[in-house]
């Protein structure tokens, strides 16, 4: 509807409306499925590196920071371009504003990158001391023995709080029930969890039985367990008529019903099967499929829980 028109400009001035449709879409799921590995490869590689010997683990001092440092770039790249005016960004760290969850989200996840970039460093000159060797960075890396093990707690600090402020930015949107800051923050940490550890499990050839073991129940405790928090809310959510009718659009019959059960299938309920198998008979090529799947199913469930409330009118 138009308001007025101003003729010195023949600007045309109108009335604000509600955006139609979906406005965080794959770009945000691709988002958060980065971040979850991201962080979820460092709260779980930490968990095997103070747990087993390094002979339980090789290479896991390199790969689990440089892993990390991926899927973190590819979880800012997103992010950034998802964004209208990308080189506003910059305002975040000029003028910071540390009242909002999104200024102290992007001041953590900086630092956390950049520590894990240093991880990365010191873990990969140390698993290939051929790489740098007579080069200045190589030597000064190489003299600061322990530097990896000072680090790495502060890491581990940061990780929690960057995989929860995706889940608190949600919330902070009061008129979708659905993202509610308890529930979301515990589905991030179980995403975070599930991801780690399906995606160092195709790290983990030589590892030993005790790891692989290890990494078959860290996966299948957080499938389990985000699992059940998905069929409480899908089955018990009686908190309001918002609620309910976001709700509709993945009941049998709604439009994303099925990529939703898809998701519950392929990601949950098929791999706890497996992963029953993997601890009863050490069939560990069955522990790579349920990790797979539970990274495709992760990607299916996170999409859907993400587009549904915004599929409902503010107004």
């Amino acid at each position: 509807m138009v308001e007025s028109t101003i003729h010195a400009t023949q600007a045309v001035v109108s009335l604000d409306v509600p955006l139609p449709g979906i406005i965080w879409g794959w770009m945000i799921t691709l988002n958060m499925w980065a971040k979850s590995i991201g962080t979820g490869v460092i709260l779980v590689g930490a968990f095997l590196f103070y747990r087993y010997k390094n002979e339980d683990i090789p290479s896991l001092r390199w790969i689990m920071p440089t892993v990390s440092f991926v899927a973190l770039n590819v979880f800012l790249l997103f992010t950034l371009l998802d964004l209208h005016q990308p080189l506003r960004m910059i305002n975040i760290f000029l003028h910071p504003h540390f009242t909002s969850a999104i200024t102290v989200g992007a001041w953590m996840a900086t630092l956390f990158t950049g520590l894990i970039t240093l991880l990365a460093v010191i873990g990969i000159l140390d698993a290939f001391p051929n790489i740098l060797r007579h080069h200045a960075i190589g030597r000064t890396v190489r003299e600061n023995n322990g530097l990896y093990e000072k680090l790495l707690p502060f890491v581990i600090f940061l990780a929690i709080p960057v995989t929860l402020y995706t889940a608190i930015i949600m919330a902070e949107a009061s008129a979708r029930e659905l993202w509610q800051a308890p529930g979301e923050m515990t589905q991030m940490l179980l995403a975070a969890l599930m991801a780690g550890s399906a995606t160092l499990i195709f790290f983990a050839f030589d590892w030993s039985k005790k790891v692989k073991n290890n990494l078959a129940v860290i996966l299948l405790l957080a499938i389990g367990v985000s699992f059940t928090l998905y069929m409480g809310e899908y089955f018990f959510s009686f908190k309001s008529s918002e609620a309910e009718a976001t709700l509709a659009f993945i009941h049998l019959g709604g439009s994303y019903s099925i990529e939703f059960w898809s998701a519950m299938i392929i990601g949950f309920v098929i791999p706890i099967f497996l992963l029953i198998n993997v601890l009863k008979e050490e069939n560990y090529s069955l522990l790579r499929i349920s990790a797979v799947m539970a990274l495709i199913g992760l990607y299916l469930a996170k999409d859907v829980w993400l587009k549904i409330p915004q599929m409902l009118p503010l107004s």
